[in-house]
């Protein structure tokens, strides 16, 4: 195991020179080209003007015809249907139409081109709306409302559009951190493996709500027990279910770590199995955890740490699905943000925001390894990656 002793990484200090084509080579089924989604921060000085495409090289593990796909005010957050024929975004702004809050936007793909078609957009009824998920059959779409402390589902239509909020819950309380947890904050919407439940998770009350979906209305009621706890002050952003369904890991923002969880799919809930810190023991600067992603059989979880800027690789148990750090190094720049394995899974890219840019990094399929392939491609405050 290997572990950095200083949150700054010098370049190249933390990787062993690599034969990258070669590493990669060892992946399995032949590559194919397709399209790399950038969500981005429109606001605060950002020079972007929406989402963002690029065509993704997988032999050569490079981005190619940087443009812009769709003009879009702030949509931070991006996500396709099972077929990727739609995609979907949230708008994570203040006011919508005249009143508070954020919206959802949904978009058909056009491969042909690499951009997207505008089909319509609604109110997610909250505002800062921060996160979008689509659920297992394409029916249903949901958001998370940062600012709001909410969450909503909304109907998809078979051409892509949304309907008006179906089910909207908006959560009260507070959390012991009153700089960041005066209020309710939900972060992320995830849909369970066997698509019966929708888990929520709530930075600001330091918990995962969970709720019973019926897919066929995207209608929600509220599960008993109506939630998960985690430890005070903790701050639950992430959450990514492991392929054999019965684990979850919920990435904490502030207190940098990650939970494994058992999720038991009969009565929706979560039982702590396992907490690791995502940051060496003694460090005491700033640090927030950020995304995590697994590979497609569950052997290998990459976890995201802004501040510190690293990335954590975990092994994972076969039984168990807990985890063993393997490695963490660099993260490529700064403040990544968003995490996502590319199809053929020989490499990751990482969304770094305060770097304005992706970063590419080549990975062994046998042993799970990471390692800077030096390629950095330009993008605009990066919040999401998503591909088609």
């Amino acid at each position: 195991m290997v572990e950095m002793s200083r949150p700054e990484i010098p370049d190249g200090a933390v990787f062993a020179p690599v034969d990258v084509q070669a590493w990669g080579s060892h992946a399995g089924e032949e590559a194919k080209e397709s399209i790399l989604f950038v969500g981005t921060r429109t606001v605060n000085g950002s020079s972007s003007q929406g989402i963002y495409s690029y065509r993704w090289d997988p032999a050569a593990g490079e981005l190619h015809s940087h443009k812009l796909a769709v003009v879009s005010e702030n949509p931070t957050f991006l996500a396709t249907d099972s077929d990727a024929r739609y995609l979907y975004a949230a708008n994570e702004l203040q006011q919508f139409e005249g009143n508070p809050g954020g919206a959802v936007s949904a978009f058909a793909v056009d491969r042909s081109t690499a951009t997207l078609r505008f089909i319509n957009q609604v109110a997610s009824l909250g505002a800062g709306t921060c996160y979008v998920t689509v659920d297992n059959m394409g029916n249903d779409v949901f958001c998370a409302n940062y600012v709001g402390g909410s969450s909503s589902s909304f109907l998809a239509a078979s051409d892509g559009r949304i309907s008006n909020a179906v089910a909207h819950f908006q959560y009260r309380g507070h959390g012991p951190n009153r700089a960041r947890q005066a209020s309710p904050h939900a972060h992320r919407v995830t849909v369970s493996p066997e698509n019966r439940f929708l888990l929520v998770n709530d930075l600001g009350l330091d918990c995962i709500h969970i709720y019973h979906l019926d897919a066929a209305s995207a209608h929600l009621t509220l599960n008993d027990p109506p939630l998960w706890q985690a430890a005070p002050g903790s701050g639950p952003r992430a959450l990514r279910f492991h392929p054999s369904q019965h684990i979850a890991y919920c990435v904490c923002e502030m207190g940098s770590e990650v939970y494994v969880l058992d999720w038991n799919h009969e009565n929706g809930t979560l039982h702590e199995l396992q907490r690791l810190s995502l940051v060496p023991r003694g460090y005491g600067g700033p640090t927030r955890g950020s995304d995590i992603v697994l590979n497609r059989t569950g052997t290998f979880a990459y976890i995201a740490n802004r501040d510190y800027n690293c990335l954590n690789t975990f092994a994972v148990d076969s039984t168990a699905g807990t985890l063993s750090l393997l490695h963490r190094g660099s993260c490529g720049g700064k403040i990544p943000r968003h995490l996502a394995l590319d199809p053929t899974e020989r490499w990751l890219l990482v969304a770094n925001q305060d770097s304005e840019c992706i970063s590419v990094f080549a990975r062994d399929a046998n042993t799970g390894m990471l390692v800077e392939t030096g390629r950095n491609y330009p993008a605009p405050f990066p919040q999401c990656l998503v591909f088609a």
